[in-house]
């Protein structure tokens, strides 16, 4: 299936190091800036029990320095050459990224690399830098869409790790080792599991050999715990949580339906026309219909995570709380019109206008592209990252309205719905 989607010429270059890395590079000779993505799947999926977070909390002691770097020597040399670093964890993967001019790129990259390859995950280190991921921890507890959202998540999948926190708890953190991060980081952290990607003005060969140089010195595997794949449930019937929040000023309504992963990458594209006919814009169904006309919601908005193993969709609004009954089955309504008389050619044409401008505006930039292959290759594959405007213009009404047929039931989703205490 995925193979039967790469219809488009891919602009980049892939490539499969002796060591198992995949490298990928597109050069950008006009412009003088150079992005290095790296993407390793290693995220909450990796994750064995009682390692919760620990993929989390690697992201943050990756900077911490190694044998070779002290703690902050990498900060201070990206800085001083006006560079920028980023990362971020997720239940598939974490990246880094690492952005400099073309003129530093030689002296930056291989810190980055040794800094992957051979964190020394100091035990001083570790102490301070728990306590900075127990504070983000608490800060989230006082954000109550992401309550609402993990809450959702935990509804539908349960004991899978989709179902977790990124974070993790205070509990996990606090029986986590130095030994413990040792060994996911040696497990994880190998070239097989690896993607880096080059974008910028920087040829071919050059990038080449710095990532070679950089990306060969990969730590021995050490023998990590494996992670407890439970299957998650299929929901059947729906699935309802009612919370209740101190100094909460609005109340949340969300629902959530689980559907298919990259296995079914054909689908997933049609989800995300789903969620813009829905809920993107002034003129969408829900938007249009509840909080242009009725007034019943603050804000509405509907979206699609894809994910490797299951995707999720999602619409979410915001009210008052004698409203929720009501603006559920007004939300019921709307898709019962969807499924039963699916949509018009006006409507179709309004969607696919709307999702193949944002990825032109979302694919201007190397880091736009880098970030963009990188994720596409560690959950399926680069080259799909260049189908998805031939694929959103590609569907027909009929076929959208099937897609809703088989994945948007009236019957069978979660629903979380909170209120002030």
């Amino acid at each position: 299936m995925l193979q039967q989607l790469i219809t488009e010429v891919f602009p980049a270059s892939v490539f499969k190091l002796d060591n198992g890395l995949t490298f990928i590079h597109q050069q950008i000779p006009h412009t003088p800036v150079v992005v290095t993505d790296v993407w390793v799947r290693a995220g909450v999926t990796c994750e064995p029990e009682p390692w919760f977070g620990m993929a989390h909390f690697l992201e943050h002691m990756i900077f911490k320095g190694t044998a070779k770097l002290s703690p902050g020597v990498f900060d201070r040399e990206i800085e001083n050459r006006g560079g920028v670093t980023n990362a971020a964890t997720s239940y598939d993967y974490a990246h880094y990224s690492l952005t400099t001019a073309t003129s530093h790129v030689q002296d930056t990259l291989p810190h980055l690399g040794e800094l992957l390859l051979n964190a020394a995950i100091p035990e001083d280190e570790f102490i301070r830098e728990r306590d900075v991921v127990l504070e983000e921890i608490r800060q989230s507890y006082d954000d109550p869409d992401w309550i609402g959202f993990q809450s959702v998540l935990s509804s539908i999948y349960q004991k899978h790790p989709y179902g977790r926190s990124v974070l993790g708890r205070e509990q996990d953190l606090m029986q986590h080792s130095p030994a413990d991060m040792r060994s996911f980081h040696r497990t994880h952290y190998q070239p097989e599991n690896m993607t880096v990607v080059i974008v910028g003005g920087i040829d071919k060969q050059e990038a080449w050999e710095l990532v070679n140089d950089s990306f060969s010195d990969f730590s021995q595997p050490s023998a990590c715990p494996q992670s407890n794949k439970l299957r998650y449930p299929e929901i059947f019937g729906i699935r309802r949580q009612e919370l209740k929040l101190p100094r909460l000023e609005q109340a949340r309504l969300l629902m959530a339906w689980q559907v298919p992963g990259v296995e079914k990458i054909r689908s997933a594209y049609g989800l995300d026309l789903l969620s813009v006919l829905l809920a993107e814009g002034r003129t969408s169904r829900l938007v249009r219909d509840l909080r242009e006309e009725r007034q019943l919601v603050q804000g509405i908005c509907s979206n699609f995570s894809l994910q490797r193993e299951s995707s999720l969709f999602t619409i979410t609004a915001w009210l008052e709380p004698e409203n929720l009954e009501r603006v559920e089955s007004l939300i019921k309504l709307h898709l019962d019109d969807l499924l039963s008389h699916g949509i018009n050619r006006e409507e179709l044409a309004r969607c696919q206008r709307l999702l193949c401008n944002d990825y032109a505006f979302s694919t201007e930039t190397p880091n736009q592209l880098a970030g963009l292959y990188g994720y596409y290759n560690t959950i399926a594959q680069a080259e799909l990252a260049v189908t998805y405007p031939h694929q959103i213009q590609s569907f027909d009404a009929q076929e959208l309205q099937q897609l809703a047929v088989d994945y948007v039931s009236l019957h069978n989703y979660a629903v979380t719905a909170i209120t002030p205490a």
